[in-house]
């Protein structure tokens, strides 16, 4: 199933070109992959201020320009190309995003959360950095090999250090020009994928292996992927055989179907109103409970006013 990205304000001023591939209308999560940002490819200068978060775990994967974590459990990184930031909210934890310099310059990265099972989501904040992560090879079908750079969770038998709390893989997936190469997919999870450079034709029958999505393609079982649509896999694969004419630069995100369902908004992930209610009350107080980003002083956003509706949980309907 193809579903379009959407474009989005930043911090709530449309100072960067966002778009939007998760969560969708149909479809809140793949895994426990609940939402899935991309800012750039564009010049601008980044400022977003101090913010809170629970609920749930950012992934920040840069492709240009460099990115200034601080946060409320005393980081204080830069993040760059081929480096993973990964920041576990759990029941609270407040953080700021700057581009490096005081000028306008290129940036381009992948913005992403994690829903926390409820095993994880009431505990304390963390944050960690990996500059070095594992790489597998993908097997070519024609042409040269892929190569997958495992961000998260685990691909092929290969896992990436980073801490996880459910059955995931987060991967940056490279196909060299005139190529198709073979992906190895775990069969009980579902799976996506998008395009963050190049052309990418991705095999998928439009039938589908039984209990995976069927998806619109042409005669030849090829769906044509581009960066403004997001491509659900569903679940029962064993692989995906992705081509490219030209070379191209894909992120795959999948994991176990996630154990519950979700109440999402602003920057909370939980499974009720009245905790949604809760942590907006407390940001807005000051409260401890999000502790102190370094160096900002009293700089941070203010929570936007609740919907008059009662949030409920997001429900697939695919």
């Amino acid at each position: 199933m193809l579903l379009e990205t959407r474009e989005v304000p930043l911090g709530g001023v449309r100072a960067m070109e966002v778009h939007r591939s998760l969560p969708q209308r149909d479809l809140p999560l793949v895994g426990a992959w609940c939402f899935l940002d991309r800012f750039g490819p564009q010049v601008a200068r980044m400022r977003v201020d101090p913010h809170p978060h629970i609920g749930l775990q950012t992934v920040t994967w840069p492709y240009q320009g460099e990115v200034r974590h601080r946060d409320s459990v005393g980081s204080d990184v830069v993040v760059r190309r081929g480096a993973l930031n990964l920041m576990t909210s759990g029941a609270g934890i407040s953080h700021s995003e700057y581009s490096t310099g005081e000028d306008a310059a290129a940036i381009d990265a992948l913005q992403l959360w994690v829903a926390l099972p409820e095993s994880r989501r009431h505990g304390a904040p963390a944050f960690e950095q990996h500059a070095v992560l594992p790489e597998i090879e993908l097997v070519p079908v024609t042409g040269d090999p892929g190569a997958a750079t495992i961000v998260l969770g685990a691909l092929g038998g290969t896992a990436s250090p980073a801490t996880t709390y459910t059955p995931i893989v987060g991967a940056e997936l490279r196909i060299p020009a005139g190529s198709s190469v073979r992906v190895p997919l775990e069969r009980a999870w579902e799976h996506a994928l998008i395009v963050v450079a190049g052309d990418a034709a991705v095999a998928v029958s439009t039938a589908g292996p039984e209990g995976a999505a069927s998806v619109s393609s042409g005669d030849d079982g090829d769906v044509d992927l581009d960066t403004t649509h997001l491509l659900y896999l569903g679940i029962h694969r064993d692989d995906v055989v992705i081509s490219s004419a030209n070379g191209a630069t894909l992120f795959l995100l999948g994991g176990e179907p996630f154990e519950d369902d979700i109440v999402m908004w602003w920057n909370f992930v939980g499974r009720t109103h009245e905790e949604i209610v809760e942590a907006r009350e407390a940001w807005e107080a000051g409260s401890e409970r999000f502790g102190r980003v370094i160096d900002h002083g009293d700089e941070r956003i203010p929570a936007p006013p609740l919907p008059a509706v009662r949030l409920t949980r997001r429900r697939r309907r695919v």
